[in-house]
């Protein structure tokens, strides 16, 4: 399976392995128990009662194991065969049980699920904080976090819950989109027509209220928030599943690489590497410079015009400004003339 279709296979299916995760924790919340422990001030509580517990993301964490192992296989079924010592042909193997294979893809998943709850916990007690500071009652305000149940699905829509600290302060904080609407002000009511997450259909409201210079209805701002809450669940969804899913088809074909040179069927003097630039519309141009580069040995890193260090795109060392977002690939060259010939001369030594 080549790269292409390994992405277009896994980034789908890690994207809908969180989503359906959000949805299960959703579903188990109780209305009674958030609003009674808000009635009582009890913020940490209210927190508390939305159950985030790494055993919800198991499925994410599989989709993502089935991304690493597919990625490692594809890597070494594109790589031609060697004419071992013996005459024999050297087939390239990947070792799913290999121990740095295992660490790299434990520790991915461990690091995103824990990143993902430490979030959490803090966009959830800006919500609960924000949603009383603005006068909204505790039933109110447990209702703008946890969601509204759908009369036609059954399953709560629009809410805070799965969305990052920033994207909850963003549409529901003191100068976000849902405070925007409200403000009755032309200018700051605007900048909703701009967001690219909005749902156009409610493009009408807002340029009338805007026209008579008056708040958007709240019943309508109400439905508002909770399209722009789905819609950029949907984009957390998809921006986990690009990043994710590259950082572990990238990291694996490294760890496979590297199990050859292990298994003493290439050398690391006998691989290189050269960075390829995505031709993405909003490039980063650091990376267009790297792609400029000469390909370095496997076991240097490809270096930043800032300085940063990258064994490869979407290595999980790096800052996120040369992570998030990033369609760069990685391009391994092996001297397979020099590989033959070192074969060889085992072979009649």
């Amino acid at each position: 399976m080549t790269f292409d279709e390994l992405l277009a296979q896994y980034e789908p299916k890690v994207a809908a392995a969180f989503r359906e995760a959000i949805e299960a924790i959703k579903s188990s919340i109780v209305l009674k128990t958030i609003v009674e422990r808000l009635e009582r001030g009890d913020i940490a509580g209210a927190v508390a009662a939305v159950q985030f517990e790494p055993e919800a993301f198991a499925a994410l964490e599989m989709s993502l194991r089935e991304a690493f192992n597919a990625g490692g296989v594809g890597m070494v079924q594109g790589l031609p065969s060697l004419v071992g010592p013996e005459g024999l042909r050297v087939l390239f193997q990947f070792g799913v049980r290999n121990l740095e294979a295992e660490r790299l893809i434990r520790e991915q998943s461990s690091t995103l699920v824990t990143n993902i709850m430490a979030d959490q916990r803090d966009a959830l007690r800006l919500a609960f904080e924000t949603g009383l500071a603005a006068g909204r009652n505790p039933t109110a305000t447990a209702l703008d976090v946890i969601g509204r149940v759908s009369r036609v699905t059954g399953r709560r829509e629009g809410g805070t819950i799965g969305l990052t600290t920033p994207q909850v302060e963003f549409i529901y904080g003191a100068k976000g989109a849902r405070a925007n609407l409200l403000s009755g002000e032309p200018e700051l009511m605007r900048k909703y027509l701009n967001l690219k997450t909005r749902d156009r259909r409610f493009d009408r409201s807002v340029l009338k209220a805007i026209r008579e210079e008056r708040p958007v209805d709240t019943a309508i701002v109400s439905k508002i928030v909770s399209r722009l809450s789905d819609k950029n669940l949907q984009l957390r969804g998809e921006t986990i599943g690009l990043e994710e899913t590259r950082t572990a088809l990238f990291s694996v074909r490294d760890n496979a690489i590297r199990q050859q040179v292990e298994a003493g069927k290439i050398t690391a003097q006998e691989v290189t590497k050269k960075w390829k630039h995505s031709c993405s519309e909003h490039p980063r141009m650091q990376h267009v410079q790297m792609a400029t580069q000469n390909a370095v040995p496997l076991d240097m890193p490809f270096v930043a015009p800032d300085g940063t260090m990258l064994m490869y795109p979407h290595d999980p060392k790096a800052p996120a400004r040369h992570r998030i977002g990033c369609k760069c690939r990685v391009e391994y060259d092996i001297d397979y003339i020099a590989a033959g010939l070192r074969r060889y001369r085992a072979r009649t030594a």
